[in-house]
């Protein structure tokens, strides 16, 4: 029998298409939102989901297509237009004042709270929201004082107090963790529960087969198909969304010999408050070698990260890379001496995003021959340069002068790798390399760190995801609170064994 949930279309897209130069992101994309269902958008780093939900919400414009809101066909030019027709978009990065409070937020640019603003009112609508919707926040704090998890939950009181029925959530979890997770997918339900329709775009496919009752995939810009939960699984929906079968389970070879290439012996350092960040860290990772290091954030991580590639100064200890201490010298000498690093933060550290594609991927040979000429660059060896490692890492850009800030995650990351391994290195630090990326992103990093692990590269991988760890690595130590609590081969590794190592207890 037919229900009045399966006839009720809260949204249709027909035949968007959307292009920009020298790239189509949507090529005649047909989508379309039920009211009271998560619908969810599927497909890899660069399929076009974000540019759909973004034609959607009215930032960008389509070249051709129509969209029809509860069957009346409209023209969104803006983001506005597109919040008065009841369509509200939460983007990966918020979209919030940090110095301000979250009222202060909530109520920005709308006309109704103008010059004179009743804070008493938007403060008693903000707390009836929050209190229904599970989405509890202080309407009085301050942005810049809030985790991540609860600027996602300003973000959609956000568009619920401007009465959106249609909300878009673009990668939501990339930024929580399993707990804040766990709450954002209740406040869905809730949320569906009440005749609101979600579109949640993701490529993480436990999370897809737990909220949503549809799924549309998008490959190179085009639908695939859509498909109804109860009709798919995960390893269905990943050879859906690549086109073939994924391998993500690597075989693991024994390739470590016992010469150390990295020893790191007491290194203690402060964080940005100068308070103690690292308590005396010790550990070795030998030649062929991948050493994982488990840990729940903030537990010294970062700062490892950052002495390790001589962005902070160590208080004490130290780190002798080859027969070269590296403790304490600049990011440039220990470059020279066999560092590559793939850094947490990709955009900040790890490309210069302004910047176009041939000059990130020379950042690290640019001062040598035979990209060097004296005191100039010759751009025909560049260029060149450029064109191989393109070809050879399959990155998609429109051009070798696009600036990278316009790729997808996963070609961004592939950018940094494509520059990182092929510059001979010693020692690669890999910081959380697959975090964010689709499942065909992942399974081409994986394997790349595989492949240096068989040519003799000794890695140090920061990861917070312990199957991943236990997956790749040879080893596995955790550290808390600064402190390496224990190592463990990774043959022996289980999820409950790192958690107590996470924790600080023995196991």
């Amino acid at each position: 029998m037919t229900t009045n949930r399966d006839q009720a279309l809260a949204v249709e897209m027909r035949g968007i298409t959307k292009r920009f130069p020298g790239i189509i992101a949507n090529d005649r994309v047909d989508f379309d939102v039920r009211r009271g269902e998560v619908h969810t958008l599927l497909g890899e780093n660069g399929a076009g989901k974000s540019t759909l939900m973004q034609v959607l919400s009215g930032l960008y414009q389509p070249n051709e297509g129509e969209i029809l809101i509860q069957g009346e066909k409209v023209d969104l030019k803006s983001p506005r237009d597109s919040m008065d027709a009841g369509i509200g978009m939460v983007y990966q990065r918020f979209m919030l004042v940090k110095k301000h409070t979250v009222i202060e937020n909530v109520i920005l640019g709308l006309q109704e709270f103008g010059a004179i603003i009743n804070y008493r009112r938007a403060i008693k609508k903000i707390k009836e929201i929050s209190r229904e919707y599970g989405l509890e926040i202080d309407p009085n704090a301050h942005i810049w004082n809030l985790s991540i998890g609860e600027q996602q939950r300003v973000e959609i009181v956000k568009m619920l107090f401007r009465n959106v029925e249609i909300l878009i959530l673009d990668e939501p979890t990339a930024v929580l963790t399993p707990q804040e997770a766990t709450e954002l997918f209740n406040t869905v339900r809730v949320l569906t529960g009440q005749g609101k329709s979600i579109i949640f775009i993701s490529h993480k496919l436990n999370e897809v087969m737990e909220i949503s009752d549809r799924i549309t995939i998008l490959r190179k810009g085009k639908k695939v198909t859509t498909v109804r939960k109860e009709d798919t699984d995960e390893r269905g929906l990943a050879n859906l969304m690549v086109g073939r079968e994924v391998l993500l389970d690597i075989h693991r070879e024994e390739t470590a010999t016992e010469e150390e290439v990295l020893t790191v012996t007491g290194v203690t350092a402060v964080d940005d408050r100068f308070l103690p960040a690292l308590n005396g860290v010790d550990f070795r990772v030998h030649k062929g070698e991948i050493l994982g290091l488990a840990g729940v954030s903030g537990n010294g991580q970062r700062e490892l990260e950052q002495v390790l590639t001589g962005l902070r100064q160590p208080t004490g200890g130290t780190a002798v890379l080859g027969d070269k201490e590296i403790a304490g010298r600049s990011p440039g000498e220990i470059i020279r001496d066999g560092l590559a690093c793939i850094p947490s933060d990709r955009h900040g550290v790890g490309t210069a995003p302004g910047l176009d594609f041939m000059t990130n991927i020379i950042l690290k040979t640019y001062r040598y021959p035979p990209i060097a000429s004296g005191i100039f660059l010759n751009y025909k060896v560049a260029r060149k340069e450029a064109e191989k490692l393109q070809e050879q890492f399959d990155i998609k850009v429109p051009s070798l002068h696009a600036p990278v800030r316009l790729l997808s995650g996963g070609n961004l990351q592939k950018v940094i790798i494509a520059r990182e391994v092929t510059s001979n290195p010693k020692f690669l630090l890999a910081v959380h390399p697959t975090r964010g990326l689709d499942i065909g992103a992942t399974e081409y990093v994986r394997k790349q760190l595989e492949k240096l692990k068989r040519q003799g590269v000794a890695i140090l991988l920061i990861s917070e995801d312990l199957e991943e760890l236990i997956t790749l690595s040879d080893r596995v130590a955790a550290i808390y609170e600064g402190k390496i609590t224990g190592t463990i081969p990774a043959r022996d590794a289980t999820i409950e064994k790192l958690g107590l190592l996470m924790t600080g207890q023995a196991i």
